[in-house]
């Protein structure tokens, strides 16, 4: 299997007519673009064997990389990049006809997930790999090892559930928060949970001051900030690894995660039980009341100048046949198809409000490129600045002047 092919998408492969379906089109040199390193060799081999069998004719290949998000603008931006490409929110939707193939006419099986979320003037140019919610990912070994009893239905009862495990020795958040991408729940998914509100990121275009103390962010970035004053968090955050925390809360030395259903099978891989780990929806506040954001993964787009009719099979085969939303730990992209993981119907059983994320604005996403505005990287400023208001002052000027300089 290659993993490294840099051949520019178009020129091995056909494009005759871009049909979903018709076997005489579907042929030639298909390059998938992924983030999933630590698939190559191992899934992805028996996907490449699983594909070409039933599409004989294809040659399927697989390019992995790191740093996802910027080297696949880099490479997009360059106008040569392979078949199949995962795009996130980074690309306004505006801009999606310029490089994809529109994917309405692939015939799935019934109802998908997000189909509305990377539309332009009525298209569909991108498909959900997989779909998540975010809440506490759990070791139940380390919460019996503390004493909790009971799964926190309150902010205050996760405080106290924190208290507990540090007291017993035991980290009780894995925040990673050196390797930054893993503050983005902080950033998307608290802010959707205090608010109930899945459009805040999109509400920023409507104001020169997106980022106050009082608003979601400020709310969501200061929890944060208490959980790393109160020691809840690794004892160096700026000295974390996402590989080793993995293992740390398999073994239960570090009790939750604020994360994604994703994270559970890779926990599981790192030597924990199945049985062990827990799924429940995080308190974002003292209502009771659990709330929860229903997101979808990295969108599947088609180059419009490279393999389109095998590029379009595999998307349909990925979503239906290659059992990817299994192995992922993922809400299924077939509405009628059942999660099979057990913690994601331990989630379900505790009966939070789900909700779905809309399709992000153009204007927004236009004003955020424009900025340059890593908000990742404005939480970590956040939680260890001596005056935090002083990084929010900072975004909202970056942001104003990037909103004026568009006519926003």
């Amino acid at each position: 299997m290659n993993t490294s092919s840099n051949q520019p998408a178009g020129e091995t492969g056909s494009n005759e007519g871009g049909q979903a379906t018709g076997e005489g089109s579907i042929k030639g040199e298909l390059v998938f673009l992924t983030n999933r390193t630590d698939m190559v060799g191992k899934q992805y081999t028996d996907y490449e064997k699983r594909f070409e069998e039933q599409y004989p004719e294809v040659d399927l290949k697989f390019e992995a990389i790191q740093d996802y998000e910027k080297n696949m603008k880099i490479r997009i931006s360059s106008g040569s990049f392979p078949d199949i490409v995962l795009i996130g929110p980074g690309i306004a939707n505006s801009e999606l006809p310029k490089y994809f193939a529109p994917l309405d006419d692939i015939e799935f099986s019934g109802d998908i997930w997000f189909a509305e979320s990377k539309a332009s003037e009525g298209k569909m140019y991108g498909v959900s790999s997989g779909n998540s919610t975010v809440g506490i990912v759990y070791n139940k070994k380390a919460f019996e090892k503390a004493g909790i009893n009971e799964i926190p239905k309150t902010r205050d009862e996760f405080m106290e559930a924190a208290q507990k495990l540090k007291d017993a020795g035991i980290v009780p958040l894995a925040s990673n928060f050196k390797d930054k991408w893993p503050l983005g729940a902080w950033v998307y998914d608290v802010p959707t949970m205090m608010s109930a509100d899945p459009n805040h990121q999109n509400e920023r275009a409507e104001t020169d001051t997106p980022y106050t103390m009082d608003n979601v962010y400020g709310q969501s970035w200061s929890l944060l900030r208490e959980l790393k004053e109160k020691g809840y968090l690794e004892k160096d955050i700026n000295s974390t690894n996402w590989e080793q925390s993995k293992k740390a809360v398999a073994q239960g030395d570090f009790a939750m995660y604020l994360l994604g259903n994703w994270v559970i099978n890779q926990i599981i891989e790192n030597g924990a039980a199945a049985e062990d780990i827990g799924f429940s929806p995080f308190p974002a506040d003292n209502s009771g009341e659990l709330k929860a954001p229903l997101n979808p993964d990295w969108f599947y787009a088609v180059n419009k100048d490279g393999n389109v009719a095998a590029a379009k099979a595999f998307v349909k085969w990925m979503i239906e046949e290659s059992g990817y939303d299994e192995f992922a730990g993922f809400i299924p992209t077939l509405k009628d198809k059942e999660a099979s993981l057990a913690q994601l119907k331990e989630f379900q059983g505790y009966n939070p409000q789900m909700i779905e994320a809309g399709p992000p604005s153009s204007e927004a996403t236009e004003i955020q490129n424009k900025a340059q505005i890593d908000q990742e990287a404005a939480v970590q400023e956040f939680v260890l600045a001596k005056d935090p208001q002083k990084v929010l002052d900072k975004l909202n000027d970056q942001w104003t002047k990037a909103k004026k300089s568009l006519g926003y």
